[in-house]
Order: structure tokens, then sequence, then C-alpha cells
């Protein structure tokens, strides 16, 4: 990847005491080894969407896989259905990464959301003791007050004919006052024992070359890697009554009873039907709503 300079990202360093900025110079030391996955890690202060910096990098050929690029700020950050991701400076974690699923056949790279996802919750409950339940098919899950919020999404877009690049945004200090909708969280609120960001990005970046070096060793079998298992261990969505909004405008409701083996989610409907899923905006219901309710995230 093009050499940045990262004296940007440590400018005004002491102009909010709870929100200091990331090391990149330690990121790099800790997390740049021969033979590892990542072979560079770069901070901006500043960017529109780390997405599509490394996206419109790796179609050029600037940036290698391994490549991980973190902005202290976002101003274009996006989510699935180009929902914005917008947080104030230094109070989250956002950052993208070039993969290339060398030896994986290309319909199971469906599977690198649900990977990053099981992969940052690992990440975050090793680093800030945060239990974190993953909604199909990209949110990050948290409680706050016993009450189910969003404190983070993923985001994986192809790069040419060989590598994906995957984004996460993760909001950590993020306060009551600041949250962007009724539904969000942070780690900070959920009762996080750390909001260093610099440890828990390390953490995070450590279980998702773990889990991406694993699947991708069994040509990306969910099955053989043990991700299937283990993200339907985590995932809040399974075994709830949902309501899948689905491209083209329809709807479609029923009970999450399964991933299948491409990652899709299973509904079994109120006719006996059990229908795959595979792209939708996913809503949990209320246990006794049947119409469009919600359940917080």
């Amino acid at each position: 990847m093009t050499p940045r300079d990262d004296s940007d990202a440590n400018s005004n360093r002491w102009s909010d005491l709870d929100r200091p900025p990331l090391n990149a110079v330690a990121l790099r030391r800790a997390l740049v080894r021969g033979g590892g996955l990542w072979s560079d890690v770069q901070v901006v202060a500043r960017t529109g969407s780390t997405n599509s910096d490394l996206v419109a990098l790796a179609a050029d050929g600037k940036a290698e896989e391994g490549a991980v690029l973190v902005a202290e700020e976002q101003d274009a950050g996006r989510g699935r259905l180009d929902r914005r991701w917008t947080a104030p400076a230094r109070s989250g974690l956002f950052f993208s990464v070039v993969l290339k699923p060398t030896g994986v056949p290309v319909e199971r790279w469906g599977w690198l959301p649900l990977l990053t996802g099981v992969a940052v919750a690992t990440g975050l409950s090793r680093s800030a003791g945060v239990d974190t339940a993953l909604k199909w098919p990209n949110d990050l899950l948290v409680t706050v007050e016993g009450a189910e919020r969003k404190a983070g999404g993923i985001l994986a877009e192809r790069a040419g004919a060989d590598a994906v690049v995957v984004g996460v945004g993760i909001n950590v200090t993020l306060r009551a006052d600041e949250l962007p909708v009724p539904g969000a969280g942070s780690l900070a609120l959920a009762g996080a024992v750390t909001t260093d960001r610099d440890t828990i990005l390390r953490t995070v970046l450590r279980s998702l070359e773990q889990w991406f070096v694993k699947w991708r060793d069994v040509q990306g079998d969910p099955a053989a890697s043990g991700l299937q298992d283990t993200y339907a261990a985590g995932c809040a969505t399974l075994g709830r009554r949902v309501r899948a909004e689905l491209p083209g405008g329809r709807s479609l409701t029923g009970e999450a009873v399964a991933l299948d083996g491409d990652g899709r989610l299973v509904l079994a409907t109120g006719e006996g039907v059990q229908q795959p899923v595979g792209a939708g905006d996913i809503v949990h219901l209320r246990p006794a709503d049947a119409g469009p309710g919600e359940a917080g995230a």
C-alpha cells in the first residue's frame, strides 16, 4: 500500500483526553511480521471511507494482501445498503483490510462478512470483556441496560478478480448523548473493561488473521473450519421471529432456524416452508409480535 503520512493522525493529541489517538508505529510493530497475514498498517486522521480508499488502491495494484487502513474519523463511512456511518473523531475503530481468499471457490466468499463477525466478536470478548452477539448478516450487538444495541457493522466489497476488502466499524467510547440513533450502543456503554483502542484493534486483527487463515486453509469449507457452528452459536438472529426485507421491496416473515452451507439464513414460514435468504435487511421482531415491530437492533 502506498505509504501515508501518519503525523496528522496524532495532531491535537490532547484535544480529548478520553480519546487518545492510535499509535500507528506501535500497531505496525505488533502486527506486521514475516509469514503473517498483515503486511502494512496505516492510520489516517480522516477520510471519507476506508473501504472506498482500499478498494481503489487494490484495484490499482497499490494495496497488497494484508494491508490495513484505519481512520480516526470517517465522514462518508458506509454500511450495507449504502447507509451512512458517522461518529466523533477517535470515538471508535473504523478500519478496512485487503484479503485474498486464494484457493477458496468464489461461491464461498460470501462467508467472509460472517467470518469477520466471528473474529471481531472473539476479539472484543478477549480485549474489552464485552459479550458481542451477531445479527445476521453483519451487525455486532452489545447489551446496554438490558437492551440489545448495535455497536458495530461489517461491509465486504470485491476489489478486482482476486481480492475482497472488508471494512469494520465499532463504536468504542460513544456516550449516550452521541449515539446516532436510539438503537445504537458502544463498548463503553456496554461496560467494557477497557476502551484502549490500540489494544482492542490489535486483538481483533489477530483474531481475524487466525480465522481467515484457518478458513482459507480448508478451501473455505464452513463446516471443516468450524466457522458455521461458531457463527450459529453466537448469532442473536437464530431462534427468533424475524422479518426479512428483500430486494425488490418484498418481505418475508418467519422464524430464523438455521444457517445453510452458503451462509444464508433459513426462515421457517407460517406455511411450513423453509426459505433461505441470501440478501436483505433483517428485523428482529418482538416475541409476541407477528407484525412490523422491532426489538432494538
